[in-house]
């Protein structure tokens, strides 16, 4: 029986401790992309990429550029999660499936291809906003796919950017925004931490 989306987002929590001995198969890592890339992103830009590190020597790396986490090399996989820059030069290719399965119309697609130039041509803080956005939904999306799948997750933001850019040959229109480790927990991870109270971060106008 699936749980509901209310009960994974409440049962999630930030693993630090993963079963080194248990592996994920290709066909699951690769279905968690997938799932990722159901994420929103501005005009569809897709704009995100995906490294899945699972070798061990891999994984050396990468942990040497996140100040040597040691769940780095015990999860089964840790996702590099990057933003991409220029993506209203991608976007109509991304968007031609819609088109061809009749979501969207060619009018649309030209507008939204014109409107995307416009905003984004010569603007690289927009451009970065974007790539960051969208790698960190896709980011919460993956981890809440794992969850559903029975499996731990843990969103890293402490890395050397460079050092990942330089291990992962990274283009520099790659943004590595967000590590995620992914594997099967380990007994001593904490529960979900409270939460502040609703009426204290939210304000109805």
């Amino acid at each position: 029986m699936h749980a509901s989306i209310q009960e994974i987002i409440e049962s999630r929590v930030s693993a630090n401790n993963y079963d080194s001995s248990r592996k994920l198969s290709e066909a699951t890592i690769s279905e968690l992309v997938r799932l990722a890339t159901l994420a929103p992103s501005a005009y569809n830009f897709q704009n995100w990429k995906f490294l899945a590190v699972v070798s061990d020597e891999a994984k050396l790396r990468l942990q040497a550029a996140a100040f040597n986490q040691q769940k780095i090399s015990d999860a089964a996989v840790s996702f590099i999660i990057c933003g991409t820059l220029n993506a209203h030069a991608q976007l109509e290719p991304a968007l031609r499936p819609s088109v061809d399965a009749g979501i969207i119309d060619s009018k649309t697609l030209a507008t939204w291809v014109g409107m995307a130039e416009q905003s984004h041509i010569g603007n690289a803080l927009l451009q970065r906003d974007e790539a960051l956005r969208s790698a960190s939904l896709a980011a919460m999306t993956l981890m809440l796919a794992a969850q559903g799948m029975g499996l731990a997750s843990c969103p890293l933001s402490g890395f050397d950017a460079d050092a990942v850019s330089r291990e992962f040959d990274l283009h520099t229109s790659e943004i590595p925004v967000m590590l995620v480790t992914v594997g099967y927990a380990a007994a001593g991870n904490w529960p979900q931490k409270l939460r502040k109270p609703v009426q204290e971060v939210m304000q109805v106008v």
